[in-house]
Formats: structure tokens, C-alpha cells, sequence
């Protein structure tokens, strides 16, 4: 049974720099942490983008020795926050598609994993390109990718393909999403999507497909829908999600770590 870690939104920043008052390397830390103390069997730690704050070269350099000290192998995609260039230059070992662009397949005995390059960018065009868009080509990439998977596929995406109730997030979720439910439902394979963005744990279906949608290390969303703002945020504990396939489907599970308690007493 394949054993994955979900990690997004990271936003790593400088040494010596915060938000809202919270360490993201700190925070972040103790998420690895603690994945490599109880999740060392997992087949892989998937990154779903907003790696940086601000895509600066001194932050990709304090994540990317950050996660060499992971235990499990990691994978990674990008988000709004980034910038492909910057961060394929210095994560010179993540190897692009044939076009440029941060996806990645991972077949597993029991499942496909593909991961989605969703940055609306260059030009990098703020706030436009907070958006998510899977383009033409990136559509192709992943028609190609459906269309030869001989197991059920997960998909792992920094923006939600659809709404999520969040005025705010809402309005800079993926832009094509007709586009990209067409794709999907043509093949008939997906199994679940899973995404980020939001600094939200969210769950559900979508045009019958399952979706999860995790929190972020750091900091997390208010939770009033009805906020336009997408900037705010609010200090509550980080957390990771763990998927797990089993011959009946999958499981998934939201570890809000930094509270995490191993020892127990009897009721």
C-alpha cells in the first residue's frame, strides 16, 4: 500500500524574517520532524508549491537544505508564490517536462501520481498571476499522462481546479477549470485531486471526483467565507497530510503535527 506525505504551502523566507510573526523554516522543520520520526516508511513527501514567500534565491537555498534532511524521498511542484526559473535553478536535480514546466509522473504498484505545474507565470504580472492556469501545452502533458496510466491516477496541484467557498481564494483559483474537468472526466481515472493554496483543510467532490485540500506548515486562512482579501492570515498549528492506498480506494488524513500528542491515558 502506497504511503504519501502532503506538504503545501511553505513560504519559506530569509533568515532572521517572519510572517506574521511566525519562523516558516521553524515551522517547517518540525513538520520533517516529525515525518521523519512516525512516517519514515512513506513512499514519497509531495510538495504542492508556494515554496517561497517571495521567490528569492536566499529562500530557495534555506528549503532546499531544510529538505535534504528528509528521510522519505520528496517530490515537488510549484505555485504562485514561485518562480519557475529561480527555483529550477537552484533545485537543479528537479528535472521539467519536455516543455519547461515543474511536472512530474510517478508510477506506483497501485497508482499513478502526477504532479501539475499550475503558475500563471512569466510574465510575472502580481495579482494577476496568483490565478492558476494549466495552458495548452500543459493540458497536452497531461492528456498524454491519462491517457497511459494503466492504475488509478492521483493528481497533486498547488490551485484548486474549482470553487472552495472562499471569496477570496475563489477568485484566484484556476482560471480554466471547464478545460481541465473536460480532460479529466473525458479519461475516467482520476481518483482524487489533491491541492493547496487555500491554508485550508477542505474536503469533498467535484463533478463526482474527490478532492482534499491541506493547511499549510505556517500560517492558515480565516475561516469566514466571505473575506475578499486572500492576504489575511491567522496563527494556527501546521499541518501535513498523510494518503494512504488501500485494494478498496484511499485514505486521507490531516496531522496537525505542532499539537500532535503520542502518549495517551485511558478515559
Amino acid at each position: 500500500m502506497t504511503k504519501l506525505i502532503v506538504f503545501t504551502d511553505l513560504h519559506m523566507t530569509p533568515e532572521g524574517t517572519t510572517i506574521i510573526g511566525l519562523d516558516p523554516y521553524d515551522r517547517l522543520r518540525k513538520g520533517i520532524d516529525h515525518v521523519n520520526l512516525h512516517h519514515p516508511d512513506a513512499d514519497r513527501v509531495i510538495f504542492t508549491g508556494d515554496l517561497t514567500h517571495r521567490a528569492d534565491h536566499a529562500s530557495y537555498l534555506r528549503l532546499k537544505g531544510l529538505l535534504a534532511t528528509l528521510s522519505p524521498p520528496a517530490a515537488i511542484t510549484i505555485g504562485n508564490h514561485d518562480k519557475r526559473e529561480r527555483f529550477l535553478e537552484v533545485f537543479d536535480h528537479v528535472m521539467p517536462d519536455e516543455d519547461g514546466f515543474v511536472q512530474q509522473v510517478i508510477d506506483f504498484p497501485d497508482c499513478r501520481v502526477l504532479l501539475l505545474d499550475t503558475l500563471f507565470a512569466p510574465p510575472y504580472d502580481y495579482p494577476a498571476s496568483h490565478s492558476g492556469l494549466l495552458c495548452d501545452r500543459r493540458l497536452a502533458w497531461l492528456d498524454r499522462k491519462l491517457a497511459k496510466a494503466e492504475k488509478p491516477v492521483l493528481l497533486f496541484m498547488h490551485h484548486p481546479p474549482h470553487r472552495t467557498g472562499f471569496t477570496g481564494m475563489d477568485a484566484i483559483r484556476l482560471t480554466n477549470e471547464a478545460a481541465f474537468y473536460e480532460l479529466v472526466l473525458r479519461h475516467g481515472n482520476v481518483r482524487h485531486i489533491f491541492a493547496g493554496h487555500v491554508h485550508r483543510t477542505i474536503g469533498g467532490s467535484h463533478h463526482g471526483i474527490p478532492f482534499s485540500i491541506f493547511k499549510s506548515p505556517v500560517h492558515q486562512q480565516p475561516m469566514p467565507f466571505d473575506m475578499a482579501n486572500a492576504s489575511l492570515s491567522v496563527d494556527e498549528p501546521g499541518a501535513y497530510g498523510i494518503v494512504v492506498l488501500t485494494p478498496e480506494g484511499l485514505q486521507v488524513h490531516n496531522e496537525d503535527y505542532e499539537i500532535a500528542r503520542r502518549d495517551s491515558a485511558i478515559a
